[in-house]
C-alpha cells in the first residue's frame, strides 16, 4: 500500500513536507463531504489570511463564514472558528499534538483528531474516514460497511492493521484513504487497478451490481437553495442587509422567512435593529 501510494498519490498542497498541524486541521474540516478540487482554492486563501489558529480566533466568526464562500455546509466555518478560539485560549495558539487533546477541542471528532495526529504530527493514530472504512470492509468482509459510524469492531480491526512504526503508519493511513478515493470507490470500484485485489474478499466474489434506485435530492426551489441565496447576499455585504432584501430572494415570502430564521438559529446570520449581517 505504501509503495502504491508513493506512485499514485495525488499531489495535494497539504501533503507538502512541513505542512503544519493547523493547516492539516483546516484541510480535514473543509474536506468533510466535499470534493478535494473544491477545497484546494479555499484552503489556500484561508491560510493566507489566517496562517494560525490565533489569527482566525482574533477575527469574527462572520468573516470565517464569508471566506468559506460556497464550499458548502457553512456551519463548519463556525465550528472551525470555535476550535481556533479554544486553541488560542487553551493551548497558547498551538494546536495540541495528542489524540486525546485534539478530541477535546470543540468541533473535532474521532476522525479529525486521528487525522491531525497522524498527518499533522506524524503520530501513530487510527484514521477512519468513509474511504478507509469501505476499503477495509471490502477486503476483509466482502461487503460495504452497514453502520453509519465506525463500530468498535471496525476501530479494533483498523488498529490491528496499522503499522507499528509511526512514519509507516502515517503513510499507510494516507494510502488507504487514497485507494478508497481513487480506486475502491463507492459506485464503480476499479478492482484490476487495486494493489489489494489478490487478498480482497470483494474482488474474489463481487456482489451483484445494484441499480441505483435513489433519486438525487432536488435543488431548485428547496430551502437549501433559498438559504444559499440569503447567505450569498450576506457574504457580499460588509454591513447590514435589509431584511426585506433577504426575503425577496424567492417568490414565497413564508419560505424565505423560514430560511432566514433557520440561518439565525444556526448562528450563520445575526439580526440587528436595521437589518441582518454575518455574525460578529
Amino acid at each position: 500500500m505504501v509503495a502504491w501510494f508513493a506512485a499514485h498519490g495525488r499531489d495535494l498542497p497539504w501533503r507538502a513536507p512541513g505542512t503544519d498541524p493547523w493547516a492539516v486541521l483546516v484541510c480535514e474540516v473543509m474536506s468533510h463531504q466535499t470534493p478535494v478540487a473544491r477545497v484546494v482554492p479555499v484552503w489556500l486563501r484561508w491560510l493566507t489570511r489566517w496562517p494560525d489558529a490565533s489569527a482566525l480566533a482574533d477575527d469574527s466568526p462572520g468573516e470565517a463564514v464569508r471566506m468559506w464562500g460556497r464550499l458548502g455546509y457553512p456551519r463548519r466555518a463556525l465550528r472551525l472558528h470555535e476550535t481556533a478560539v479554544a486553541v488560542r485560549d487553551g493551548h497558547g495558539g498551538v494546536v495540541p499534538g495528542t489524540y486525546e487533546e485534539l478530541l477535546a477541542l470543540p468541533g473535532v471528532g474521532p476522525y479529525t483528531a486521528g487525522a491531525v495526529a497522524a498527518f499533522g504530527f506524524g503520530r501513530r493514530a487510527v484514521v477512519l474516514d468513509v474511504n478507509v472504512r469501505r476499503v477495509l470492509a471490502r477486503v476483509h468482509d466482502g461487503a460495504d460497511p452497514t453502520a453509519a459510524a465506525p463500530t468498535v469492531g471496525e476501530r479494533a480491526r483498523a488498529e490491528a492493521l496499522l503499522p507499528v512504526e509511526a512514519s509507516t503508519s502515517v503513510a499507510w493511513n494516507a494510502a488507504v484513504m487514497e485507494l478508497g478515493a481513487l480506486v475502491c470507490t463507492a459506485r464503480a470500484p476499479r478492482c484490476p487497478e487495486c494493489p489489494l485485489q489478490a487478498d480482497c474478499a470483494w474482488a474474489a466474489d463481487p456482489p451483484p451490481a445494484r441499480s441505483r434506485t435513489t433519486r438525487r435530492q432536488p435543488w431548485h426551489g428547496t430551502d437549501r437553495q433559498v438559504r444559499g441565496r440569503i447567505m450569498a447576499l450576506l457574504r457580499a455585504s460588509h454591513g447590514l442587509v435589509e431584511e426585506a432584501t433577504l426575503l425577496a430572494v424567492c417568490d414565497d415570502p413564508a419560505q424565505a422567512r423560514r430560511c432566514l430564521d433557520s440561518l439565525a438559529v444556526d448562528g450563520l446570520a445575526e439580526r440587528a435593529d436595521d437589518g441582518v449581517r454575518l455574525p460578529l
